[in-house]
């Protein structure tokens, strides 16, 4: 599944080249994107020094060389291997309202590309946990997880305990991720099986944000056997 959803990713990174000088993306940070990760780095014909590349959420509180940290997982599993051309990360510092504000700034400068998401097992997009705002007016914000959005973190290998899972974060919001041009979101496990339920047959709603992907004209979703065990064949 990852590396099927990294060949198409790739083929439409290839083609954006083509057409434009440079590239925006903005990722997720979770072992669910991994394998789509690691194959995304082989591909060849990539030329990243023309991407620059932005991720979509970032726990607050956190030191800042915590591997829990979405920026230091990202650097681990892709930032380091590819040769961007600038890499913007998230960095809440002392003033988490401070940091929402500059890096929708820095999100506004020009559109995004591609986005490079996943599902979490309560139907998040980013860490827009429910109820969602799928009609948010700002592009970036302080959020406050919710238990299951904090639980997966912990059954992720993320973290040892709940109680060490950060209570606030820092995220893009539905509504700036859905303004990618081309969205590509990998879904794996058994865990994501009732999102995966809601975002397919439910009906749109901020109680399951992955349910605004279908409002999205060009969102390609990829699933495995597990993750799609509750839908219809």
């Amino acid at each position: 599944m990852g590396r099927q959803a990294a060949a198409d990713i790739a083929a439409e990174i290839r083609d954006g080249l083509q057409k434009k000088s440079h590239l925006r993306i903005v990722l997720a940070a979770a072992p669910s994107q991994s394998e789509m990760l690691s194959a995304l780095i082989a591909e060849p014909g990539i030329d990243w020094r023309r991407i620059t590349a932005f991720h979509m959420d970032e726990y607050i509180g956190l030191p800042s060389n915590a591997p829990q940290r979405f920026a230091n997982w990202l650097r681990e599993a892709f930032f380091n291997h590819v040769p961007l051309a600038a890499c913007h990360l998230i960095e809440p510092g002392d003033d988490a309202e401070a940091a929402c504000h500059e890096y929708a700034r820095k999100l506004a400068e020009a559109p995004i590309d591609f986005v490079l998401l996943g599902v979490g097992a309560n139907g998040h997009l980013a860490f827009n946990d429910p109820p969602a705002d799928l009609e948010d007016p700002l592009a970036v914000k302080v959020v406050e997880l919710d238990e299951v959005c904090r639980q997966q973190q912990v059954d992720d290998a993320c973290f040892a305990t709940l109680d060490e899972v950060p209570r606030t974060a820092i995220s893009l919001t539905v509504p700036t991720l859905l303004s990618g041009r081309r969205l590509f979101c990998c879904v794996p496990g058994a865990n994501k099986s009732a999102a995966v339920q809601a975002m397919v047959e439910y009906p749109i709603s901020g109680e399951w944000p992955a349910t605004a992907l279908r409002t999205h004209p060009r969102c390609t979703v990829y699933l495995d056997r597990d993750s799609s065990a509750r839908l219809d064949r």
